[in-house]
């Protein structure tokens, strides 16, 4: 799919900062909707049907989250990357737990605006199933064979280890929160402190600089994100 036949709908209460994001996802091809409010986002919704959602969550009435967690209530799926002016880390990570794809903070550049556009439309329109190695850089994940390999040389990893690879591959390039990973690895029931202690060693596993990651970098106080390159 082109970047012209994807529709990106614009939510946010401050003219400027559409006006920048219509001009500016213009220019990379994207058709461009804009809604100032809950009510004519969730308008926009039924009658365009976008393929990405910019959400910002400071929003007037309704706020971001609030129409966040009703439209993943109602079975909307369309990848939305959150805007926010806020530094509460709380606030970025309770969006994400709600069912967003990604965050920016205002104020963004739009190489970095539109690579997690890329990356949330990449998950979308994927085809089901993972492929079976992820390659990034030198590193690369055999999800069939559970090999790691870095620069062609096999990486032995524990289950653990392995285990918060594979989430991180099957969700490459988009954030993943401490919650999340918990989760899915140890049903929810431990510290966040274990999560930090298996991922500083599975870099000194297929870092470099492990001080320095590559491929793992950390999201202060949200998660984790898995580079692709």
């Amino acid at each position: 799919m082109t970047n012209s036949n994807v529709r990106i709908l614009v939510v946010d209460d401050e003219p400027p900062i559409r006006k920048l994001l219509r001009v500016g996802l213009a220019s990379q091809g994207y058709a461009v909707g804009e809604a100032p409010n809950a009510k004519a986002a969730i308008e926009l919704m039924v009658q365009e049907k976008p393929d990405l959602v910019l959400l910002d969550l400071g929003l007037p009435g309704m706020s971001g989250h609030e129409l966040l967690r009703k439209w993943r209530e109602e079975g909307v799926d369309v990848p939305v990357v959150i805007l926010s002016s806020r530094t509460d880390e709380a606030g970025i990570v309770s969006a994400l737990e709600l069912g967003a794809d990604d965050y920016v903070t205002k104020p963004f550049g739009m190489n970095e605006l539109v690579a997690r556009i890329r990356v949330a439309l990449r998950h979308k329109f994927q085809q089901q199933g993972e492929k079976p190695v992820f390659q990034s850089g030198d590193l690369s994940v055999d999800l069939v064979k559970r090999v790691v390999k870095v620069e062609d040389r096999e990486v032995k990893l524990s289950p653990k280890e392995y285990d918060i690879l594979r989430i991180l591959v099957q969700h490459a390039g988009k954030v993943l929160t401490h919650h999340f990973m918990l989760k899915q690895i140890w049903d929810d029931s431990t510290d966040v402190q274990y999560l930090r202690v298996y991922v500083r060693q599975l870099r000194q596993k297929i870092e470099k600089t492990p001080d320095q990651p590559r491929y793992i970098t950390t999201e202060t106080g949200v998660g984790y994100r898995l580079r692709v390159e």
